[in-house]
């Protein structure tokens, strides 16, 4: 079967062929590391993984009128635009979404054994073709399809758009993760893509409530992903309510909904702290040096450190990591700490007898209030005035989700830009998935291009004045185009 094409119509190709990508996430390998890396995990004390996040959304600000301005990356406008805030470092990040294509192949043609996994937004990748950033894609696409260093770089699934889980609609949640494969499939190929195993949540964010936490982890199943990042603060043990234990082995993320139907899926648990700090200068690996095995499923297993961090921002990312990396490449090779990719891990971990169900439970945050009082299957009237119930008893009780950090709502005070983003979901709704307009028609693709590039978080987190006003003009033009075009 042909490659996707990575533009149709100017647009990046970001739906119409789900069938092709259905048959490449069916027909894929049961393993892809373990087998080419070997590593000898029997005599390892321990392991770290490090992923590094990249994202720029994509913004009216191309012209001096808000209503007319072409839709072009922040990069673009940090570019042409350097006398601004911190439009100074565009440079820098440009580098940055760049250097871990280089700094992999310098490591192994040394002889060492790096790892990373890499994260890239749907709109960072469309915003970098735009302004003739080839050499950013050609650079990652050789680690990624190379043989020689594509077992040293393992991609995770993202959002399309950035879109935070928690407060984006199920149905379009669920947009944004096809959108993404489809488009990462377009640019690296659907052998690639088959490789793809683990989600990174926009912001962390884990939805908290029942039923969308149900939705979201049977969104990233039927997708085919088989583990998640989880943030630690988000999740809570089943009986009794509190934090995770074990923070460095697997676990297995249970999320039950209003109806008693139940899913689950592994979580690779990413522990709280500074984050670009944290991974700039390598700190999973100190970390995991002082740890030694330890006993999961009736076996010995080395337990690894995870870290995620944004791999652009901040000065101490930006000058300290390359530095670090190359030397915990260079000190972990052959060592009783290696660095490993998630899925490698996990791959090693089945191969030594582990099963999936020896990985400890854990629920999202608040549940165990809600599981108190509300029996699986009595729906979701019932569940609703539950919620209600605890809300009022207890100030910090929510079903906002849990993110990075607990310090921002992704819904309260930004109704003036959720009211348009709701607008534009449910004109979507009605205008294009009921009526069964299929994705393959140009205006199917055009108005979800829109609809996905209006729900980036960014919208919500940098609070209010020119980024609401950013986030209401795309989704005039999606209302616009769905008005108008269907």
């Amino acid at each position: 079967m042909a490659e996707l094409a990575e533009y149709v119509e100017g647009l990046p190709n970001i739906c119409g062929q789900e069938a092709e990508i259905k048959e490449t996430l069916q027909n894929r390998a049961s393993t892809i590391y373990a087998h080419e890396t070997h590593i000898p995990f029997d005599r390892i004390n321990s392991a770290c993984a490090i992923a590094l996040h990249m994202h720029q959304p994509l913004i009216p600000a191309g012209g001096w009128d808000l209503p007319t301005a072409a839709i072009i990356s922040n990069l673009q406008y940090m570019m042409e635009n350097q006398g601004i805030g911190d439009n100074h470092n565009a440079g820098g990040f440009h580098w940055c979404y760049k250097r871990i294509g280089e700094f992999v192949p310098q490591m192994i043609h040394e002889g060492k054994q790096p790892r990373v996994m890499l994260e890239y937004s749907g709109t960072l990748f469309h915003g970098l073709r735009k302004m003739g950033l080839h050499d950013v894609i050609d650079t990652l696409k050789n680690i990624t399809c190379n043989h020689q260093y594509r077992h040293a770089v393992e991609w995770l699934g993202a959002p399309w758009g950035h879109a935070v889980a928690p407060s984006t609609p199920a149905q379009d949640f669920r947009l944004h993760v096809m959108a993404w494969q489809h488009h990462f499939a377009a640019i690296f190929g659907k052998e690639a893509l088959s490789r793809v195993r683990g989600f990174s949540p926009s912001e962390m964010a884990l939805p908290n409530h029942p039923d969308v936490a149900y939705e979201y982890i049977k969104t990233l199943r039927d997708c085919g992903y088989s583990w998640v990042l989880i943030q630690e603060h988000t999740v809570e043990q089943p009986e009794t309510g509190h934090g995770i234990e074990k923070k460095h082995l697997p676990h297995r993320l249970v999320c039950q909904n209003s109806a008693g139907e139940s899913i689950d899926i592994i979580a690779i648990i990413k522990t709280q702290g500074s984050d670009t700090k944290l991974v700039a200068q390598m700190q999973p690996y100190y970390e995991a040096k002082s740890l030694t095995r330890w006993e999961l499923g009736g076996k010995s297993v080395p337990p690894l450190v995870t870290q995620i961090a944004d791999g652009e921002n901040g000065g101490v990312m930006m000058n300290e990591f390359p530095g670090k990396f190359f030397d915990v490449s260079r000190e972990s090779t052959g060592s009783n700490t290696p660095m490993l990719n998630v899925t490698e891990y996990l791959e090693y971990l089945f191969g030594s007898g582990v099963k999936e169900s020896d990985f400890p439970i854990i629920q999202p945050i608040h549940q165990k209030a809600i599981w108190t009082r509300f029996k699986a299957g009595d729906g979701p009237e019932k569940l609703a005035k539950v919620i209600e119930e605890l809300r009022k008893e207890d100030h910090r009780f929510h079903m906002e989700g849990g993110s990075w950090t607990n310090d921002i709502s992704w819904v309260r005070g930004y109704e003036n830009v959720l009211g348009p983003m709701e607008e534009a979901s449910s004109l979507f709704h009605e205008k294009v998935l009921k009526p069964g307009i299929p994705p393959s028609d140009p205006r199917y693709r055009n108005a979800l291009f829109h609809l996905m590039t209006a729900q980036t978080s960014c919208y919500r987190y940098w609070g209010q004045g020119q980024w609401t006003d950013y986030g209401r003009e795309i989704c005039r033009r999606a209302v616009d185009i769905l008005q108008h075009d269907f």
